[in-house]
């Protein structure tokens, strides 16, 4: 770095432009002009200031490179049950009254049905080998139960996740379609890989996909945050929806060669076949608006 072009000869620097500091060589000092550059304890004040806003920059570097942990305590908890939480979800305009209203008669049914869940489950299930069991109306009457707990805690938490932004989006009606029609072909591609199955499928996650599905292709860039854990190691990572999404159905395809396979409970075939409604509205919705 070249430095007081006026001086005979140039005098010669070295200097070190991040954090402002310049060093001289032995003698080189004393050959500076007298007022050219500042007394030598303001040069020491000078150089740490500029070594402390660098060190300032580089933790607002590394704070924007690395994943934060959530700004909202309780998104610890869902995490901490591998349950994925939004970091920057869009704020809705309108109360999801679809999505709460929903959520609340699911947990009321699923409740009252775990009184006595075997005989609900064989009464109002779907068993593809008896679809038409009053007039096929056990295809709706499934989304409403399910198997245990911790089955009905996750499908509501993805409900009341991702559906506020869905309702907010598509309006009520066409949201309560959109969970419709995804649970009908969920439902559909389950009975026919497995026609002959007398073992009743219940839960809303076949219409619940579709929400998902519809939510991470209109709000790809929403990033999700993930505990992720090995033993004692514990991380918070954060994707973007749209590869969340991803993850999500390539894991469901393997899902479902191992319930084809008679190896996994899941219905996973039910996922699938709602979440490509999901895809379909999407890209419906897409052609309608330009």
């Amino acid at each position: 770095m070249r430095l007081f072009a006026s001086h005979e000869p140039p005098l010669e620097l070295d200097a070190c432009k991040p954090c402002g500091m310049v060093w001289f060589d032995p003698q080189e000092f004393e050959t500076v002009p007298e007022g050219v550059v500042a007394a030598p304890d303001q040069l020491i004040l000078q150089g740490r200031e500029a070594l402390a806003l660098y060190k300032v920059q580089q933790l607002a570097e590394q704070a924007r490179t690395e994943d934060p942990l959530p700004d909202e305590t309780w998104k610890i908890i869902p995490a901490l049950f591998d349950f994925p939480v939004e970091s920057d979800g869009n704020p809705v305009s309108r109360l999801p009254w679809a999505t709460w209203s929903l959520a609340v008669v699911i947990l009321i049914v699923s409740l009252w049905a775990f009184t006595n869940l075997n005989d609900v489950v064989d009464r109002f299930g779907l068993i593809p080998a008896e679809l038409w069991r009053y007039g096929g109306l056990t295809t709706l009457t499934s989304f409403f139960l399910h198997a245990d707990f911790m089955h009905l805690i996750g499908n509501l938490y993805f409900l009341m996740i991702f559906g506020d932004n869905v309702e907010d989006y598509l309006g009520r009606g066409r949201y309560l379609l959109l969970i419709l029609l995804a649970t009908l072909a969920g439902d559909f591609l389950h009975v026919v890989a497995q026609p002959a199955s007398t073992i009743p499928c219940v839960g809303a996650s076949g219409g619940i996909s579709g929400v998902i599905a519809f939510y991470a292709l209109k709000f790809p860039r929403v990033r999700l945050g993930f505990l992720f854990r090995y033993f004692l190691y514990f991380r918070w990572i954060q994707i973007p929806a749209w590869g969340a999404f991803v993850l999500w159905s390539v894991l469901q395809f393997g899902l479902a060669f191992m319930q084809l396979g008679g190896f996994s409970e899941v219905a996973a075939l039910a996922h699938l076949g709602g979440a490509a409604v999901g895809v379909g509205v999407w890209l419906w919705q897409r052609k309608v608006n330009g």
